[in-house]
Order: C-alpha cells, then sequence, then structure tokens
C-alpha cells in the first residue's frame, strides 16, 4: 500500500505541470524559460539531496551518458511538453505525451531487439489512431475551416517520444545510480542546452515562487516520491498507477481553464490509455509464463 501510495502522489504530481505552466506563462515567461528554471531549481533540490546522502560521484566514463540524458529529459523532453502545453492546452498535451508506450514498442523492437509482438502493434495503432481523433476531432464533428496548431501537436508528440527514450536509456544504463545522482548531472546540462534560445525577461516574485514551487512539485518531488515507490512495487504495477497522470491534468484542465475535447476527443483518449493498459499488462502476463517456465 506504501508503494502505491507514493506513486500515486508521483502521478498527481505530474499531473499539476499544466497549471503551473498556465498560471506562468500567464506571467509573461516563455515556454522554454518555465522549462529552463524547472530543470535548474529542480537541480538545486537534488544537489542538495545527494550532498546530504553522499550521492554525488560518478565514473568519468558514464558521465557522455549522463550527460545526454540530460539533452533527453530536458532540452527536448521538458522543452517541448512546455511548448505542448503552450500550444494546444494541458489536456491534449498530457495526453499526446502518454504516445510514449507506443514509441517504447517500436524502439524496444529497433534498439533492444525485443520482439513485436500483435498486442505492441495494437496498441501502436490504438495510440494512432488517438492522437488522431484528439487532433482532428473538433474539425471533423464542427465542419470548420481546418487550423490545427501542427508545432503544439508536433511539441506534444516530440515529447512523449522523448518519455520514451527516457524508458529505453534507463533500461540500458541509469540503474547503475541513485535518482539524485543521475539528475545532479544531467539537469544542469539539459538546461544549459536550452540557453541560447531562451529570451529571459523580469519576473514578479509570485513568477518566482511559481518556478520555484513548479521545479519542487513535478521534478525533485515527483521523481523522488515515484523511485521510492518503485522500491516496494513491481515497475509495471507503477506504471499503471502512473497513467493517472492525463486523467488529473484533463480533469484540472477543465475544472481551472474550461479545456474539454470533442466527443471524438474523449474516444482518442480513451484509446490511447487503453494502450497504455494493454502494454503494461501484456507485460506482466510475459514475467508471469517466464517465472512459471523458469
Amino acid at each position: 500500500m506504501t508503494g502505491f501510495l507514493y506513486v500515486l502522489a508521483a502521478a498527481f504530481m505530474w499531473g499539476v505541470i499544466g497549471v503551473f505552466t498556465k498560471f506562468v506563462l500567464a506571467e509573461g515567461v516563455s515556454a522554454l524559460e518555465i522549462a529552463f528554471w524547472r530543470a535548474m531549481f529542480g537541480w538545486m533540490f537534488f544537489l542538495v539531496h545527494a550532498a546530504v546522502a553522499g550521492q554525488l560521484k560518478a565514473h568519468r566514463s558514464d558521465l557522455p551518458a549522463l550527460l545526454g540524458f540530460g539533452v533527453i529529459c530536458v532540452t527536448l523532453f521538458y522543452g517541448a511538453y512546455q511548448i505542448a502545453i503552450r500550444d494546444v492546452g494541458m489536456a491534449m498535451a498530457a495526453v499526446l505525451l502518454y504516445t510514449a508506450p507506443a514509441w517504447v514498442a517500436l524502439l524496444s523492437r529497433l534498439v533492444l531487439k525485443e520482439e513485436m509482438t500483435l498486442i505492441k502493434a495494437a496498441c501502436v495503432a490504438m495510440t494512432i489512431l488517438g492522437v488522431a481523433c484528439i487532433s482532428l476531432g473538433p474539425k471533423l464533428t464542427s465542419g470548420s475551416a481546418f487550423d490545427l496548431n501542427l508545432f503544439g501537436l508536433a511539441a506534444g508528440l516530440l515529447s512523449g517520444f522523448t518519455y520514451a527514450l527516457y524508458y529505453i536509456f534507463g533500461k540500458k544504463f541509469l540503474y547503475r545510480y541513485p535518482t539524485p545522482t543521475i539528475f545532479v548531472y544531467a539537469l544542469p546540462f539539459g538546461a544549459l542546452l536550452l540557453w541560447p534560445f531562451i529570451h529571459f525577461v523580469d519576473k514578479s516574485p509570485q513568477a518566482w515562487l511559481l518556478l520555484i514551487g513548479m521545479a519542487l512539485v513535478t521534478s525533485y518531488g515527483a521523481f523522488s516520491v515515484y523511485y521510492a515507490g518503485l522500491k516496494r512495487m513491481d515497475a509495471t504495477h507503477a506504471s499503471v498507477i502512473a497513467t493517472f497522470e492525463p486523467l488529473v491534468a484533463a480533469i484540472l484542465a477543465y475544472g481551472l481553464f474550461g479545456e474539454k475535447f470533442s466527443l471524438l476527443g474523449y474516444a482518442g483518449s480513451s484509446l490511447i490509455i487503453v494502450a497504455v493498459l494493454m502494454v503494461v499488462l501484456s507485460g506482466t502476463r510475459n514475467r508471469k509464463t517466464a517465472r512459471s517456465e523458469a
């Protein structure tokens, strides 16, 4: 039960990323600058944690991989997700983020040489169809002119792709280090690569507090409790619980900002979430079969 509560807390923390983003955008801060400060303030929290816990050291030979993770986790993932929230709204951005399992299925085949099962292929197809329903649904039902924000859609899909790379990268490397160690090296490097593309603006005290709170809750807090939960429960079950994130984001987007999908959009969201659960549950069955055969 403790592990379940930890992972559920992480899902809720990630679910409020869009809320923080909306309020900071309203303060005149750009999407990429939000990503930059989320990473830098998050790094400060992880740095203190790692220093206190004696987890600052990393092998010199592993630094290129840790810095490469910074490019994926911050420069691409943080940046793309903030832009998607800005351009297509927090509800759609959260659902597009959860195209990640489809990307994982494809990348697992290409990078890890895992079998592309019928279930995995079906999940990829369901995810693509779900994204199409979300993106095109309002236009298909209203018959209005086609003015889909392709840049925002692409940013949302990129966030899902880089989120998938997080798991692929982790399976091949990141198990070697505690969570604080990884982010001590990854976050500042990824943030620095965003620097040339940012026009920094003067910020009010409220904007600074929002940025610090965002980093504390959605970076340091969410990743810390998520990995604490993983120590107490199966990773597959943790993944299922984490799918509460887009649900939380959609509810908050509707309640706070009036964002809502068309009927096709809700159908597409359901397809994506069902695809996530199918991938996760099929993995559970495969592991049980492997244990029984062993």
